[in-house]
């Protein structure tokens, strides 16, 4: 059975406001699933290396055949070309998003993944649908903390964000975010067993 993706990421600014979507399905037995969730300060490269990270979680019982389609050359220019294991083996010397990357690699590795770019504000509506989930994620009311980015470039200082009033009780919106998480995860068909 192929799963096939579709994953976009999207800021305000760069860095911004931000949020990521991604829309998997299978043909064969006619199953879907979709997310999405957005974050206060991020930047677009991190955002689209989210969504996939985000999709290859989702996929049980590996390895499973996985066609991901994606509007980042960051992403697909890494893997079709093979700089993401040269970076590996250098240890990431230089590089940013190492967090994300060291995610990335273990889940590309667990199935057979074949990454295809596509033009982004094309015409194909799967890419268009992403899109639209990853800006209504960054423009949600409960935006979560990419708190790897934040401790790196404000020494893990929450006030370094611009309108901090909006952030100011950060528990209570890490609470809705996973709220809403859950509930688009049970919507999507994320309890059945082995939906993916």
């Amino acid at each position: 059975m192929k799963v096939i993706v579709y994953t976009d990421g999207a800021t305000s600014g760069n860095p911004g406001p931000g949020g990521y979507g991604f829309y998997m399905f299978t043909r064969e037995v006619k199953r879907s699933k979709q997310l999405s969730q957005g974050f206060r300060l991020t930047t677009n490269n991190r955002m689209e290396l989210m969504a996939v990270i985000a999709a290859l979680e989702q996929l049980k019982n590996p390895p499973q055949d996985v066609e991901l389609h994606t509007d980042s050359k960051y992403i697909s220019d890494a893997v079709n070309r093979s700089w993401l294991w040269r970076w590996a083996k250098e240890n990431f010397k230089g590089k940013k998003n190492v967090d994300l990357w060291r995610r990335f690699i273990p889940l590309y590795k667990e199935h057979r993944v074949k990454i295809h770019w596509v033009k982004g504000h094309g015409e194909n509506p799967y890419n268009q649908f992403v899109d639209g989930l990853a800006v209504a994620a960054s423009k949600g009311d409960a935006l979560g903390v990419d708190r790897h980015y934040e401790k790196s470039h404000f020494s893990g200082r929450p006030t370094a964000v611009k309108n901090e009033s909006r952030f100011s009780n950060y528990q209570t919106r890490e609470k809705q975010i996973h709220k809403r998480t859950k509930a688009a995860r049970t919507h999507c068909g994320q309890k059945q067993k082995n939906a993916f």
